[in-house]
């Protein structure tokens, strides 16, 4: 079976910056151990998969060692993909996933995600995650994924954490954030837990950070940057039940897999 695969730079405007994710178009879905095999293979944070339904896509998105519901920088390069690499010639992309359904815009060079919100509620004190931190944080909150918010954005920027004890706590993942200096809020993703000791670009995160901020800020269109060592900006705006993430991409390279 010879499969395509494109590597794509996500939430970046230039190589070697915001997050990389392979895609993987395909014909039909084949058995689900393969599909884990060729994303764990790959070692990087997700691997998108896609089959054409005509109408709508079908997406699926792994990580190095399981499958995962939502993932918004694959979801950006799965779009880069088809807009650019395959010439798809409409503005609107439509997305069948285990989310629901995903719309993706084509808007010039950047591409507009639409996402389903996931408002974070307070939360009770994570020993474990805040000890994996090394810095108390001043609120802690939930949703998919915990979120401690800090004082400043030098805080987030020098976390040093301890995987060991994050991927001790009982969540998909862990979100750092504070308001931002130049952007709105600056943020950080760890997954240890799912094989992503920390994720460079986190667009399903911004679920839970857009309707937060937004509500904190008192704004509704949201300048973010995720202060990885990578880096990524995005360009957010709260809808209410759903959240608009925006960013560009840039193939790195595109070639074929063979199994």
């Amino acid at each position: 079976m010879k499969i395509p695969i494109y590597q794509v730079d996500a939430f970046a405007e230039e190589p070697f910056a915001g997050n990389p994710a392979a895609v993987c178009p395909l014909e039909t879905w084949p058995d689900d151990s393969l599909l884990l095999n060729i994303a764990s293979e790959n070692n990087l944070s997700e691997t998108a998969f896609f089959v054409d339904r005509g109408d709508k896509y079908e997406l699926r998105w792994f990580t190095p060692e399981n499958e995962v519901d939502l993932c918004g920088h694959a979801t950006l390069a799965t779009a880069y993909v088809i807009f650019e690499e395959l010439n798809y010639e409409k503005d609107l992309l439509e997305f069948k996933t285990q989310s629901g359904e995903l719309e993706v815009y084509r808007e010039g060079n950047y591409f507009s995600m639409d996402f389903p919100s996931r408002p974070p509620e307070p939360s009770d004190r994570d020993e474990s995650i805040i000890a994996g931190l090394g810095v108390e944080p001043a609120y802690v909150f939930e949703s998919r994924d915990y979120m401690a918010v800090y004082e400043s954005e030098e805080q987030i920027r020098s976390l040093d954490p301890d995987m060991s004890l994050l991927k001790e706590g009982a969540w998909t993942g862990i979100i750092a954030t504070a308001e931002g200096k130049t952007v709105d809020f600056v943020s950080r993703f760890f997954a240890p837990g799912e094989g992503i000791p920390e994720d460079p670009v986190t667009g399903s995160a911004h679920c839970t950070l857009v309707p937060y901020w937004s509500e904190r800020l008192g704004k509704k269109n949201l300048k973010a940057r995720q202060v990885s060592s990578r880096g990524g900006k995005l360009a957010c705006q709260d809808l209410g039940s759903r959240v608009k993430i925006k960013g560009s991409a840039v193939l790195f390279l595109k070639g074929e897999i063979r199994v």
